[in-house]
């Protein structure tokens, strides 16, 4: 039945796709067939593979950088009163900042390699990620740690069985939000300063007026994202068993 319905909306997608591109004209739009067909030859292309390495990489790496702080911090802010009393305003000040502005900066402190661009989606979904995480720490029941404490539960037993898996699915739920936001800053990460990523490609192609090429990118760019939200959900199941994903 899953697949049933994602297939029906892949299906969707493409008859709303193939409408506009008969509006627009091919010239504008491309076609999903040929996009797509396109896209496939171009999986056995050296180069183009190359290039979505080098996108992957920057986005698991960031994605990394962002969500591990994020779960300690959010936790740390959740449960710890002095934490939460110094840091809260800290993270609420700061977090309407568009920190897309600051990748020139990165620039300067940092050079113009993968750093800046792993820095700049870190910072992004990493702060979303505090946001929600801490949220849910906050909410958590008292009842369950006090169970705990009465047991004769250490500091690290209330981490480990209580404030982690209360907080866990909320987590991975802000993971996959911070996927799409990752590959938005990805693209304008890439299209500044270097000659590598799908960023690139697509701002590349749309300057020599390569429609194809350049919608080729973005679906790229979009298979990539829907892999990493896929794999966020396989984790889900994984790491929180008591749940149970019906729906996705």
């Amino acid at each position: 039945m899953l697949l049933i319905r994602y297939a029906a909306a892949f299906c969707i997608i493409g008859l709303l796709w193939e409408a506009a591109s008969r509006a627009a004209g091919e010239a504008l739009l491309p076609s999903p067939a040929d996009t797509a067909l396109y896209f496939l030859a171009s999986l056995s292309d050296p180069a183009y593979l190359a290039h979505m390495a080098v996108s992957l990489k920057r986005l698991v790496l960031g994605l990394t950088a962002g969500a591990v702080p994020a779960l300690i911090l959010g936790l740390l802010l959740g449960h710890l009163k002095k934490a939460d009393w110094i840091g809260a305003p800290l993270v609420y000040t700061t977090f309407p900042l568009p920190k897309i502005v600051l990748l020139p900066v990165f620039f300067l402190f940092l050079g113009l390699g993968d750093a800046s661009r792993v820095l700049l989606i870190g910072l992004t979904t990493g702060y979303q990620m505090i946001v929600i995480v801490r949220a849910a720490a906050l909410s958590l029941d008292p009842v369950f740690e006090t169970a705990i404490t009465c047991m004769g539960a250490s500091r690290w037993d209330r981490i480990r069985y209580v404030y982690l898996p209360a907080a866990l699915p909320a987590f991975l739920t802000s993971l996959k939000v911070a996927c799409g936001t990752a590959v938005a800053v990805l693209f304008l990460a890439e299209s500044f300063a270097t000659t590598t990523g799908l960023g690139f490609l697509i701002m590349d192609a749309w300057g020599v007026g390569d429609t194809l090429a350049m919608f080729n990118g973005i679906l790229g760019m979009s298979v990539i994202g829907l892999l990493l939200y896929a794999a966020v959900w396989l984790c889900e199941i994984v790491l929180t068993p008591w749940r149970h994903f019906s729906r996705i």
